[in-house]
């Protein structure tokens, strides 16, 4: 099986859930158990999970500091993630380690604080976001959102 054969595999995996956990700092995420869903998780030999969907949704994240190397821990290939629900926490910036996961298409972040519009500017250098998600945040006040956001989503 070639790579982007395997690839496409992860994609149709569940979550690896970690919503609705009350977990305040990203460390956390190591001794906490994910929830469960109708299907199980594969994992690989080593017990780290081959999926490529990481939900953080509904906790009380305030930063993102040690993602990567957590998300190391966690997963198999945390380089090939593609879909990061970070919706309802306490986000007031999107933090650059997001632009490190060049295979995201999907990042969640409605519901957070994320204050100024200009963040999203960063999120410019993912070539395969395509669904992003920002309402509810306090940066929906500012003067251009909806056209920012509309533009956005136009030109990927």
């Amino acid at each position: 099986m070639n790579k982007q054969d395997y690839m496409n595999t992860w994609v149709q995996e569940p979550p690896l859930d970690y919503s609705f956990r009350s977990i305040h700092i990203i460390q956390d995420l190591v001794n906490e158990e994910p929830r469960t869903g109708l299907r199980p998780l594969k994992r690989s030999k080593s017990g780290k999970s081959l999926t490529q969907s990481l939900w953080l949704n509904n906790n009380v994240l305030n930063d993102l500091r040690d993602f990567n190397q957590v998300a190391s821990k966690l997963l198999k290939h945390p380089e090939n993630l593609a879909w990061i629900d970070l919706s309802f926490n306490d986000l007031t910036s999107i933090d650059p380690v997001l632009t490190t996961f060049f295979n995201l298409s999907v990042l969640y972040l409605h519901g957070n604080s994320i204050q100024r519009l200009g963040e999203v500017n960063k999120l410019a250098v993912l070539p395969r976001l395509r669904s992003l998600t920002l309402h509810g945040n306090p940066m929906e006040e500012e003067k251009g959102y909806r056209w920012s956001s509309s533009w956005a989503a136009q030109r990927r």
